[in-house]
């Protein structure tokens, strides 16, 4: 009797160690649905795009109101008879300086310094 309570301790162990450490493990396989499910979004939203293409490919194909529509927005072009009219926003106007050009660099490093904090640091 003790003998077969052994075996089968032994025989649980084994199956303990495949399941948890074995190829093919709990975690392995949470890790792999995971990945699964992952790639399965991935798959819908690239089935989803390429149906958005076919569309615009049908669209181009069969009528000139896509082709004008696209020479519209990534183009800018506008009819002949069309007025052109662009808004600018306020805040568009607040935008930085320009860069120094290479003549404001080249006079600022040829202007003496005037004080301690006009002189060039020592990198």
């Amino acid at each position: 009797m003790k003998a077969i309570n052994a075996i089968l301790l032994v025989l649980l162990a084994l199956l303990q160690y495949r399941l948890w450490l074995g190829d093919g493990n709990i975690p392995e396989v949470r890790r792999l649905k995971l990945r699964r499910d992952d790639m399965m979004a991935e798959a819908a939203k690239l089935r989803e795009r390429n149906q958005e293409l076919d569309a615009d490919v049908v669209d181009l194909k069969e009528g000139l109101d896509a082709v004008e529509e696209r020479a519209r927005q990534d183009l800018g072009m506008i009819k002949t008879d069309e007025i052109f009219i662009q808004v600018i926003d306020a805040k568009a106007k607040q935008r930085p300086p320009p860069p120094p050009t290479r003549e404001d660099r080249m006079e600022r490093e040829l202007k003496p310094p005037t004080n301690k904090l006009d002189l060039p640091s020592e990198d």
